[in-house]
């Protein structure tokens, strides 16, 4: 079984000052409250190619999610493919709404079993929504104050 969340936020501010933030990874950690760090397996920091770990922790649950860069186009989208524990991919795309951006989220996760497998994914997934709304929330107010 695989879940999948798809979430959209409205940011005013054009998609070039919102590419700024999305593209700079290490950053993330200031506007997701479930990324606690992020370590680059590599000198590479952009682009597709890079590898990185990233300290997760949902509620009692930390792990330490692997993810390889596999989509890049400059200005627009970032797909990173999950390995470890959780498996699967995600997409961030920015697309310009006038002055305004959307930012769309797609996450598809399959939980190993050491979380539950597929009964862990169901008891996660509204967690998850809930705090990746929430993440997207804060990234809106961080571009936007820019």
């Amino acid at each position: 079984m695989t879940t999948t969340i798809e979430l959209e936020q409205s940011i005013a501010a054009p998609i070039d000052r919102c590419w700024q933030h999305l593209c700079d990874l290490e950053s993330h950690t200031t506007w997701m409250k479930d990324a606690l760090a992020i370590e680059f397996l590599g000198e590479q920091t952009q682009g597709v190619g890079v590898t990185m770990r990233c300290k997760t922790r949902i509620g009692p649950f930390t792990t330490n999610d692997v993810m390889d860069v596999r989509l890049w186009e400059e200005g627009r989208q970032i797909g990173v493919a999950h390995r470890g524990v959780v498996t699967g991919e995600g997409v961030f795309t920015l697309s310009a709404q006038g002055a305004a951006t959307t930012l769309a989220w797609r996450e598809s996760l399959h939980f190993g079993w050491l979380l539950g497998g597929p009964v862990g994914e169901i008891i996660a997934k509204p967690i998850m929504k809930r705090i990746w709304k929430a993440n997207l929330q804060r990234f809106a107010q961080l571009v936007e104050g820019a």
